[in-house]
């Protein structure tokens, strides 16, 4: 698995005895953006969950940079989230009392970073914030923010520790159609620009047709 950042390898789960899918298996390169689709209850956000070490699999395993997360300890887990995953959800999670500035900064402080590779990444956000058009809003508090600046916003954030993959759960879900399309496009360029990995759960084909592969949850499995 020299290139790739993600391999699932016949990964299964149940809930309670129902099955949410079974012999799943999935390879993501460097830098390659995957979307997957399905209906409403086939257990799209499962897959996240599990990739990211918040759930578990019933069978088989999940490397990430050739790491298998799988049955490392919670700690490792945690880890491994830190250093090497970037999260963006559909309701931003944007922390409500940190700043748009001190939301993006918050990976690199958890990462602990020494101070002065800290001081120059601000740098760098902040010009990335500025580009995306949030230059006056980098003392504001996220109450204060339009859907779309939050979410522009959270990507940022998601992007400041340099992650190898970005996991997106409906990114575009609580957003209007144009504000939706706009985000779709920048997320998918800033993974491109950053040469991350990029995995969408989505329901949106215009984000979809983004990736440069589609995949669908249907009958329990990957295809």
């Amino acid at each position: 698995m020299p290139n790739n950042v993600l391999s699932i390898q016949k990964v299964g789960k149940r809930y309670s005895q129902q099955l949410i899918f079974h012999d799943l298996s999935l390879s993501v390169d460097a830098g390659e953006m995957i979307a997957i689709t399905g209906p409403s209850g086939t257990g799209k956000t499962t897959p996240l969950n599990i990739i990211a070490g918040l759930d578990f699999p019933d069978e088989g395993a999940v490397y990430i940079d050739n790491t298998c997360v799988t049955h490392l300890t919670e700690q490792e887990r945690t880890k491994v989230r830190k250093e090497k995953i970037g999260f963006v959800f559909q309701f931003f999670n944007l922390i409500p009392t940190l700043t748009v500035l001190e939301n993006c900064l918050l990976p690199l402080e958890l990462n602990k970073l020494d101070r002065t590779i800290i001081s120059a990444e601000k740098t760098l956000i902040i010009e990335k914030l500025s580009a995306l058009g949030l230059q006056d809003k980098l003392d504001s508090f996220p109450e204060y923010l339009s859907g779309g600046e939050q979410q522009r916003t959270a990507i940022v954030r998601a992007l400041a520790h340099k992650p190898k993959l970005i996991l997106a759960d409906e990114p575009t879900g609580n957003l209007d159609q144009e504000t939706a399309t706009e985000v779709a496009k920048l997320l998918c360029q800033e993974a491109k620009d950053t040469g991350c990995s990029l995995v969408i759960v989505t329901h949106s084909d215009t984000l979809a047709k983004l990736a440069d592969r589609q995949m669908t949850i249907a009958k329990h499995q990957l295809i």
